[in-house]
């Protein structure tokens, strides 16, 4: 019984996931290779036409929408913070590219 509760209780609160919209993907993708410092100079993502050298190749480590937004949020590795530089609704339109173009999100 508890575990059905708790199922229910996940159910409604979501599991911290989000479905973009077609303006939320391209205004993601247009960031990739914008921002300063650009995703693509690091990243590899056939999706965004990037051929980075230095960061995890996005397209084999498929990572989910919610893991990107995190590496945004705090930075990861040799990886910067993009707080200060993205808004809220810019980082998860980011994130839900990425999660989308390298096969991660549904």
């Amino acid at each position: 019984m508890r575990t059905a509760a708790a199922a229910w209780l996940l159910a409604l609160i979501g599991s911290g996931t989000w479905a973009a919209d077609a303006g939320e993907l391209a205004r993601g993708k247009e960031l990739f290779g914008k921002i300063q410092p650009s995703c693509a100079v690091c990243h590899t993502l056939q999706a965004a036409g990037a051929e980075g050298q230095v960061g995890p190749i996005l397209d084999e480590l498929k990572p989910n929408a919610e893991r990107v937004l995190r590496a945004l949020r705090a930075g990861i590795g040799v990886m910067p913070s993009y707080a200060d530089k993205l808004s809220d609704k810019d980082m998860r339109a980011l994130a839900s590219f990425v999660a989308q173009a390298s096969g991660a999100a549904p």
